[in-house]
């Protein structure tokens, strides 16, 4: 192919920050500088300049900002993602005929025959005053007003030397000229990147973010009633005391009766049972809408879930829904939409299942249906009904089940309406679907983290989620727990693994949540293991389909532990963010070390550092083996560390220092670093 102008000469690649080759954008937070690299090189050795042209997507001009040259062809420039949704930008550079020929006369004046040095070559300096007096002028042509007439002032000035046939020549151009010149650069046979690559800048609960899940059902203070959003309000304060800053409820629409599972997953429901939330749908009557738009009632009105979005809103919380885009064999849409399912060569509707497996309560969505127009637009609609009575967060069930590319549809144009919102992912897959959904706009996600217990699998983990390229996409969210999985780390630890593990969530990722009170209340009898298996992630009497009140406050509860992390996490920045972690060496592989750093206004650079024992039934001890560098630690120098958990204060020296952590006890330090001796 013929290129479109040949005498572009700069080759512009590896621009960064860019996610499958500008297929879909980086994400970035409100705030946030951008740093923009790029490899940026041409022919032979003329002087480049290049800048970095950026934009929101409602500006029709391009705004642009000088890279600066790193060596080895690499090039950066920053901008400031100071609004929400979309950004593009871009990359440009150009030969620099001026710098070129500053070098050049440089080396030239410094190579000048002179009375210490007369042996030296002559130079033709005149004729290259005439050259830059060349360039100038065509300069001048580009500049307006007062600018102009200085470089005309120049090239006077250029020309006037090169008549005067001296002896020697000073160096005639000033740092201010350049800067001067910089201003309007020859762009005609610049390159440009192509095509533009775009940035989505989310809001700061994208980074930072508490969670906490409760099931408004069982919130009720009175035995065996069913709880109300009136009852989660009176909870509110309690909940946002603790730390919490998002409360999100499973599904809170009707509940279908038709093959409704009883306690404990039971097939067979009783009179009284409740069945799960996520079997979504009853009938539409005059009152009810029945589906996704509609509210199970004894849970209240849409008045009483009005009072709780803004009883939120007053203790600096904000409510989550969840979305699970399944039905119920009672929900309208059977009926109404009966393509938007799969029928079996019987009539039948198939129901979800993994076999053995049989889920006759649950009617996945096809969306490989002949109407899939429709279906994609109502379950847009889902969320566009939910965000207009406030909610701006929403937990999304089992989004890697349904159809990738409606995701991308749905999220990107949702975002655009409303940049402010934020979408959670619960995506247990695999890693290539899991981060596909994160690229398509879910802004977190669920992670593997409840299954990696060991100090190899947790630091391999964290280092791939919380570094380029992935965390230009990913946002992780850690759950020590979910109504759906009560890991075995808990069923055999105990309570010290509950403590052991929340200190983990809340101090790798700035995402955190955790399901209670069975999380408080170290909740952790398994149900008996399905046919074939040995053991069961599932709880006991799972709350999934019973009501199940209790006090978070009861005995042993960790609701004071769970209290301390939350507002260490508020006063630190460190751990407000991921981008800075960093794991320091232990020589005992029960014990892991990492560190974060960021900056802390007034106050200087915030550090953090934890060392955390991963047995939850031993004492372990080693020595950690600390990364001054990273830390800004001098060499053999005393530094104060003070322990967050316990407000005691130590003296450590230089690299090596040691702990010894009891995990009944004490399974965590978290250090604040002091650096004044």
């Amino acid at each position: 192919m013929k290129p479109s102008e040949g005498r572009s000469r700069v080759v512009i690649e590896e621009i960064t920050p860019q996610v499958d080759g500008g297929r879909y954008p980086a994400c970035r937070i409100l705030g946030d500088r951008v740093l923009v690299t790029a490899a940026i090189f041409a022919d032979g050795h003329d002087m480049l300049s290049a800048r970095l042209l950026y934009r929101h997507k409602s500006e029709r001009r391009w705004r642009a900002v000088a890279m600066q040259a790193l060596g080895n062809d690499l090039w950066s420039a920053s901008f400031l993602a100071n609004k929400l949704g979309t950004w593009q930008f871009t990359v440009q550079g150009w030969v620099d005929h001026f710098e070129t020929w500053v070098r050049d006369l440089k080396k030239r004046l410094d190579a000048q025959p002179t009375e210490a040095n007369p042996d030296a070559a002559p130079q033709d300096i005149p004729l290259a005053l005439r050259i830059g007096a060349i360039i100038l002028e065509h300069t001048a042509k580009r500049a307006k007003g007062a600018d102009a007439a200085q470089l005309r002032e120049v090239v006077a000035s250029l020309r006037w030397m090169a008549d005067q046939n001296a002896a020697t020549y000073e160096y005639p151009i000033t740092e201010e000229f350049r800067e001067l010149v910089g201003r309007y650069p020859d762009l005609a046979f610049a390159t440009k990147y192509e095509p533009e690559l775009t940035l989505w800048v989310n809001r700061e609960r994208a980074r930072y973010s508490t969670w906490y899940e409760l099931f408004p059902r069982s919130a009720s203070p009175i035995p065996g009633q069913h709880g109300t959003f009136k009852d989660v309000q009176a909870q509110l304060p309690e909940i946002a005391a603790m730390g919490f800053d998002v409360l999100y409820m499973p599904p809170i629409h009707p509940i279908g009766t038709a093959f409704r599972k009883g306690k404990n997953n039971s097939t067979v429901a009783e009179r009284d049972d409740v069945g799960s939330p996520w079997a979504i749908g009853a009938p539409r009557t005059k009152e009810n809408e029945g589906g996704h738009k509609a509210i199970l009632p004894e849970l209240g009105s849409f008045a009483d879930f009005a009072d709780l979005v803004e009883a939120a809103k007053a203790v600096n919380m904000e409510i989550a829904l969840d979305i699970a885009f399944q039905c119920s064999p009672d929900h309208p849409w059977v009926k109404e939409h009966p393509a938007w399912f799969v029928t079996r060569p019987d009539g039948s509707i198939q129901y979800a299942e993994n076999p053995p497996k049989k889920y006759q309560d649950i009617y996945p969505l096809n969306f490989e249906s002949s109407e899939w127009r429709s279906l994609w637009d109502e379950l847009k609609s889902v969320f566009e009904f939910w965000i207009k009575r406030g909610v701006k967060i929403f937990r999304v069930d089992n989004p890697h089940t349904k159809a990738l590319p409606f995701w991308e549809w749905c999220t990107n144009t949702l975002r655009e309406e409303h940049p402010d919102v934020i979408f959670l992912a619960e995506a247990f897959t695999r890693p290539h679907v899991m981060y596909s959904l994160a690229k398509a706009g879910f802004t977190q996600s669920y992670t593997y983290f409840t299954w990696r217990t060991t100090k190899a699998e947790l630091q391999t983990y964290l280092e791939e989620i919380t570094k380029p390229p992935v965390s230009d996409f990913f946002q992780p969210n850690f759950w020590p727990n979910t109504p759906d999985i009560l890991h075995k780390q808990l069923q055999d630890g105990g309570r010290t693994a509950f403590m052991q593990r929340i200190i983990l969530a809340a101090t790798l990722t700035a995402n955190y949540g955790i399901y209670g009170p069975a999380y408080e209340l170290g909740e952790n009898e398994p149900a008996k293991p399905a046919a074939g298996k040995t053991e069961s992630e599932e709880y006991m009497d799972s709350e999934k389909y019973q009501i199940k009140q209790r006090d978070r406050n009861g005995p042993n509860t960790l609701v004071p532990l769970i209290t301390n992390l939350n507002n260490i996490r508020r006063a630190n920045p460190a751990l407000q963010s991921n981008n800075s972690l960093v794991f320091h060496p232990v020589d005992n592989p029960s014990i892991m070390c990492y560190s974060k750093s960021a900056p802390d206004g007034a106050l200087g650079e915030n550090t953090i550092l934890v060392a955390i024992n991963l047995d939850p039934f031993n004492e372990q001890a080693g020595w950690i083996d600390l990364n001054l560098k990273v830390l800004n630690i001098p060499y053999d120098q005393n530094f104060i560390v003070e322990d967050l958990l316990t407000g005691v204060r130590y003296t450590w020296h230089d690299r090596s220092n040691y702990v010894a952590l009891r995990p009944a006890v004490q399974p965590a330090h978290i250090l604040r670093i002091t650096r004044q001796t």
